[in-house]
């Protein structure tokens, strides 16, 4: 039982030392996991360097996989945990790996970055934007998860749309960062049309990333007009 609750002080106390390194080298395993996945959509990869990818994936697999048994070990609820968000996004990132499968889930890696926002701390920002500063204060929250789930859409975008249309257009999407452009292209809803999908799957994935594109562009604007909005209303509650 002890070593059950300093297993779960490390895992699921950020605040501690230990909490905070743990969390941190998972976050740093998390983006090399997904930096290495997408160089290896590369074509015509150096050969050395595509052995040491996927030698260091099986590392990292290892090392995910331990740590995915351990938060069942240690979970009140282990049911609970396997079956939720984070649970599933662990598991499905590690099971390809075992079977062998055609379908490479890594990508879907980069939702557990969502975890940071408990660890990342804002700098403090003078008159002339002091109203700027009050409302990014009011809402730093809901701007960090608004950008970190911003880059989360546009990676799983870019990916998303490689695994659709590279097959049909090996030179347009020849890997996943060719692709991060299109991406990119799309979710500001600028749509510049030199590089488009043409299968059936990468045009329907490209409606939904359209319509997700228009509310992820409306979000900051909005909390930042409303932060502002209820400033203003502050100050002349207290000159009145």
């Amino acid at each position: 039982m002890k070593m059950r609750k300093f297993i779960k002080k490390i895992i699921d106390d950020s605040a501690t030392l230990s909490g905070k390194i743990f969390n941190w080298l998972i976050h740093i395993l998390i983006l090399v996991s997904i930096v290495s996945f997408s160089i290896e959509t590369i074509p015509d990869l150096n050969p050395v360097l595509k052995d040491i990818l996927n030698k260091s994936e099986v590392i990292i697999v290892i090392i995910f996989s331990v740590e995915y048994l351990l938060r069942i070990w240690i979970s009140d609820n282990k049911i609970k945990y396997i079956f939720s968000f984070y649970g599933l996004i662990d598991l499905l990132a590690i099971l390809p790996f075992y079977f062998s499968s055609k379908i490479d889930l890594r990508s879907i890696r980069v939702f557990r970055l969502f975890r940071i926002i408990r660890s990342l701390k804002l700098l403090k920002y003078s008159n002339a934007i002091e109203n700027f500063r009050k409302a990014f204060k009011d809402i730093k929250e809901e701007l960090i998860l608004f950008f970190i789930a911003s880059t989360i859409i546009l990676y799983i975008s870019a990916a998303g749309i490689y695994f659709f249309e590279n097959p049909a257009q090996p030179e347009q999407f020849k890997s996943v960062f060719h692709s991060l452009w299109w991406a990119l292209a799309t979710l500001t809803t600028v749509g510049y049309g030199d590089i488009y999908p043409i299968t059936v799957g990468g045009r329907i994935f490209t409606y939904f990333i359209l319509m997700i594109g228009l509310g992820v562009i409306a979000i900051p604007t909005g909390l930042i007009a409303s932060a502002l909005t209820k400033i203003g209303e502050e100050k002349k509650n207290n000159k009145q």
